[in-house]
């Protein structure tokens, strides 16, 4: 039997649990309250220049200042374009890092992007208003960063595994307050540059929580009993690991990768992902790449054209636009405590763990938790759909609903997506996989400004047969749950047959095959 954990070590799990979520709500996901950011800085008159007519029109730096001007619109929203872009796409080199040289190497690198991000911000200005372009990246870059290396502590809590990794998903979507807290201040006399250089000056938490809190590798899962990570460990990570397999009693876990190790040497059971290029060359990986990118490019399209919508919809009153604006943000905020029931439902679905130890009990278990990702996933597909119909109605009272179909959508995505990858392939590959899936999303996501442009343009601020070809093209998306279920079907048909034919594991149990040294 697994042997009790100290209070020491509870105390200090549920402490790297709770740091970790308000890391990743204060500063993962920042850029996507870009509404809100995006108000301040036509007060602050950035890129002004660029609307001669509308400075013609009115001497008052403050007055009226969220009233439509294209070209202005068009530079904020390339900005966020390359922002969301930046968000996604680093995840490849993000997670190369992460698997090769740790989590302290990759928060050492991320924690000094974002401060300089931050900084950049802080000492920009109208006239330097160029500086946004490379800031606002920058930020992204180490957004992500915060939030990849927070989602291996879901490995922590073992079964609650999938739930704690969609609530840092929450938080990555709630972050997003943050420019709202931005916006209010600043309406109450703060200025922009004051609030910028606090935010730069939190980066000692980042740092403090990096050397106490968290692995200088990463954290392995199945976790070892008695695992200890932080300055506080007595010995070297590897170190503790061997001591603590060759001192205490085989548990449950080892049990199972006694007995799926001695049958992957006997021939008995097939790996299904024995490396990295099976799985990015995988019929669930290409579905999973389509799943997340289609729904991701709707939702940046929606959050980059939110602010010119609003002021089309209220007909300019910047009363109006400042007012939608913060309820934006704010149910940008509930956004992680919708994530969780993403995660629950996935928890919920997966089948207790078979009375018997066996090798095809192990990998029936396998194949009923990837299937368990069905059911979300396709709830997901649901929500998507609902959101782009209500987001194709010019209706500005309606705005209220599709804010609110718009945060759950999303705490749904990048929830079921981490998860997704998570139980599907072998950890080991994790950060590679969930990396080069992001960026596969980022380079779909530079559609969004072609198709800003479109709105603009062609279709003269009328967006409604955009968005009913988002609506048709959401409903394509339930390719990849009716993909995993096919998926799991065929596995669960191949582990039912006699013992002489190979038993086929799903990606997942390779590192249930492989020693303590296993990285998420």
């Amino acid at each position: 039997m697994a042997k009790a954990l100290s209070t020491g070590t509870m105390v200090k799990r549920y402490l790297t649990f709770a740091s970790g979520l308000l890391e990743c709500v204060g500063f993962s996901g920042i850029i996507f309250g870009w509404t809100s950011l995006v108000f301040v800085l036509k007060r602050e008159r950035y890129f002004d220049g660029l609307c001669p007519a509308r400075n013609q029109s009115t001497g008052d730096p403050g007055h009226n200042r969220t009233v439509s001007c294209t070209a202005q619109d068009e530079r904020f929203a390339l900005i966020f374009t390359l922002a969301s872009f930046t968000t996604n796409f680093v995840s490849l080199p993000n997670g190369l890092i992460l698997d090769h040289c740790g989590t302290s190497l990759t928060r050492a690198v991320g924690i000094t992007v974002y401060t300089l991000s931050t900084l950049m911000v802080a000492l920009s200005s109208a006239a330097t208003a160029y500086l946004l372009f490379p800031a606002l990246c920058f930020t992204a870059f180490g957004g992500m960063v915060f939030l990849m290396t927070n989602i291996q502590v879901g490995n922590l809590f073992g079964e609650k595994r999938s739930t704690v990794i969609t609530i840092y998903s929450g938080a990555f979507d709630s972050s997003s307050i943050i420019f709202l807290i931005v916006k209010v201040l600043y309406e109450a006399g703060l200025s922009l540059r004051l609030m910028f250089l606090f935010i730069s000056s939190l980066s000692l938490l980042h740092i403090l929580r990096t050397v106490f809190l968290l692995p200088r590798r990463t954290i392995p899962y199945p976790l070892p009993q008695a695992y200890e990570y932080g300055l506080s460990c007595k010995h070297s990570e590897t170190g503790e690991r061997e001591n603590v397999s060759g001192e205490v009693d085989k548990d449950e876990q080892d049990t199972k990768q006694e007995l799926i190790k001695e049958s992957v040497q006997n021939g008995d059971i097939e790996e299904d992902f024995p490396d990295f290029r099976s799985c990015v060359c995988s019929s669930l990986f290409f579905t999973n790449c389509f799943w997340l990118s289609l729904m991701q490019l709707r939702h940046y399209l929606f959050m980059g054209t939110l602010n010119p919508m609003l002021s089309i919809l209220a007909q300019g009153d910047p009363n109006l636009v400042s007012k939608f604006t913060n309820a934006f943000a704010i149910t940008q905020f509930c956004g992680i405590f919708f994530a969780p029931w993403n995660g629950l439902l996935m928890d919920r679905n997966k089948k207790k763990a078979h009375p018997e130890m066996t090798p095809a009990s192990v990998a029936t278990q396998r194949v009923e938790d990837q299937h368990a990702m069905v059911l979300p996933l396709g709830v997901t597909v649901a929500q998507c759909i609902a959101f782009s119909i209500c987001a194709s109605i010019p209706r500005l009272e309606l705005q209220y609903l599709t804010f609110i179909l718009q945060v759950i959508n999303r705490s749904f995505i990048y929830g079921g997506h981490a998860a997704f990858i998570a139980t599907t392939f072998p950890s080991t590959h994790f950060g590679k996989v969930f990396g080069i899936s992001m960026s596969i999303s980022a380079l779909f996501s530079l559609l969004q400004y072609p198709c800003f442009a479109l709105a603009k343009g062609p279709l003269h601020d009328d967006p409604l047969y955009l968005n009913i070809s988002f609506v048709v093209l959401s409903v394509l998306t339930f390719i990849h749950p009716l993909n995993v279920h096919l998926h799991c079907r065929k596995k669960m048909k191949s582990l039912l047959k006699p013992p002489s034919s190979p038993l086929v594991l799903s990606g997942g149990e390779r590192e249930q095959l492989s020693s303590r040294e296993t990285d998420i």
